[in-house]
């Protein structure tokens, strides 16, 4: 675990910098539902009703894990969104790793303080999947941890509509791609959204169920 006070930025110094670079807002666009009122078009409209309401962003978490964070408190949907992003995590107790490796990687104000971003978060069963010896090396080389968790940020606030078959740039620099529909997205064709949609005070978070890797 971490103290969100600390202000050190241990190896991270660069990334801070070229943060403020990628960071660029988005926009939703709101569609409206439509019905009719004869006797032949009623029974029909709970599928138009459907059919709308799945065009329409959404603004709630979705996803299985949703139901497994905490129902009140800080680590709560309603309390992470009270936070800036690495506080909100740090109060999740399913993102203790990833909390573990922000603080290692000295990029707690880097997330913190940036406007405007999505993190994809890996769980603690994420990380679990790395055999221990090459998480035990990842975890104590700080270059290539920040460029990892460098790799799950991406400079802008992302709709669900948006992963239906995107790619961005993350700001490790290089890019990871998204696909799906609906309340089921995969990032990088591998890793699973469990989570999705979740506010913090300055992001966006996707919970995920792997870690993603840039390119070495």
């Amino acid at each position: 675990m971490f103290t969100i006070r600390s202000r050190r930025i241990l190896s991270a110094a660069a990334v801070a910098a070229a943060l403020p670079l990628v960071l660029t807002g988005c926009g939703m666009d709101d569609k409206g539902d439509s019905g009719s009122g004869s006797a032949a078009s009623t029974s029909a409209s709970p599928s138009m009703e459907e059919s709308s309401s799945a065009a329409m962003p959404m603004d709630k978490p979705f996803g299985p894990a949703c139901a497994s964070l905490p129902t009140s408190g800080e680590g709560s949907v309603e309390g992470m969104a009270d936070d800036p992003v690495a506080t909100a995590a740090s109060n999740n107790p399913a993102l203790s790793t990833l909390v573990s490796a922000v603080k290692k990687a000295g990029l707690v104000d880097t997330l913190n303080n940036a406007q405007n971003i999505t993190v994809f978060a890996p769980t603690n069963e994420a990380f679990a999947k790395i055999p221990k010896a090459d998480l035990d090396k990842v975890l104590n080389d700080k270059a290539m941890l920040t460029k990892i968790l460098t790799y799950h940020v991406v400079g802008q606030k992302l709709t669900p509509q948006q992963l239906e078959n995107g790619s961005f740039d993350t700001l490790e620099k290089s890019k990871l791609t998204t696909s799906g529909s609906g309340e089921s997205y995969t990032v990088n064709d591998s890793a699973k959204v469990v989570c999705g949609n979740v506010p913090t005070a300055n992001a966006t978070v996707y919970i995920i169920d792997s870690v993603l890797m840039p390119k070495m």
